[in-house]
């Protein structure tokens, strides 16, 4: 596949069920991915860049998968976020009580939000949220449904960070190279799917058109695999 435009393929994740063994292994591979691209890091580096006033309180995971991720960026975030109200949006309740007493080991207060994310962005929303995570989510969209749920994130919260697959002849290797992972056969196929959905360049600021609001944006490659996009009111930001 050419790394020159995006193509967005159905993963094989997606389309299995919560209890099916493929898709349990497949998620525990998730994991080791998420160590090898140096995941949390890069969620450290993304948010500090927001340079949010105050520490955000409503916090908002679009594909939130099993909620480890956002776990371990939890726990390894410094000082500590107190008092968060966390919402894990994905279409399957993936998260487990282990996982949900961790968080609240840290003073954060869990809930999971079954829903497909283009049927919450279809509705309105009364909740309003501090900050916004996607992780290796918004490649899952073609460009149109991709603006839909922008706008409707835009709508919903004052910043968002989201890490996605970089779409790079280094990214492409890599995918090709999750075998040595362990992976099983769902992600190995939809490691490179992923990669040729993944974006490039400013692809995810020109999707990005807020109805209101001034926003400071920035979107930027983090080695090795990685591609950032930030977003930010300006009367969240901390040099406002």
């Amino acid at each position: 596949m050419s790394t020159s435009t995006r193509c967005v393929l159905p993963e094989v994740l997606d389309g299995l069920e919560a209890d099916d063994p493929r898709g349990r292994r497949s998620r525990r591979d998730l994991q080791r991915v998420h160590a090898a691209m140096r995941s949390v890091s890069i969620l450290l580096r993304a948010v500090a860049m927001l340079r949010l006033a105050t520490p955000p309180r409503r916090i908002l995971e679009l594909g939130a998968g099993d909620g480890t991720l956002l776990l371990r960026f939890a726990r390894a975030q410094r000082p500590q976020w107190l008092d968060v109200d966390l919402t894990l949006l994905d279409r399957l309740d993936l998260v487990s009580e282990g996982t949900r007493e961790a968080y609240r080991e840290l003073g954060w207060r869990p809930k999971v939000e079954r829903v497909d994310a283009l049927e919450w962005a279809a509705e309105p929303h009364d909740q309003h949220y501090d900050l916004c995570f996607a992780n290796l989510f918004l490649h899952h969209f073609d460009a149109a449904p991709l603006g839909t749920l922008l706008r409707s994130v835009a709508a919903s919260t004052d910043a968002l960070v989201a890490c996605e697959p970089r779409r790079s002849a280094l990214a492409r290797l890599g995918s090709r190279l999750v075998v040595m992972l362990g992976a099983n056969d769902v992600t190995r196929e939809d490691a490179v799917k992923s990669v040729a959905a993944g974006f490039a360049g400013r692809e995810l600021s020109a999707a990005w058109t807020p109805a209101d609001g001034s926003w400071i944006v920035a979107e930027f490659p983090a080695l090795p695999f990685t591609h950032c996009f930030t977003a930010v009111r300006a009367s969240a930001n901390g040099r406002e």
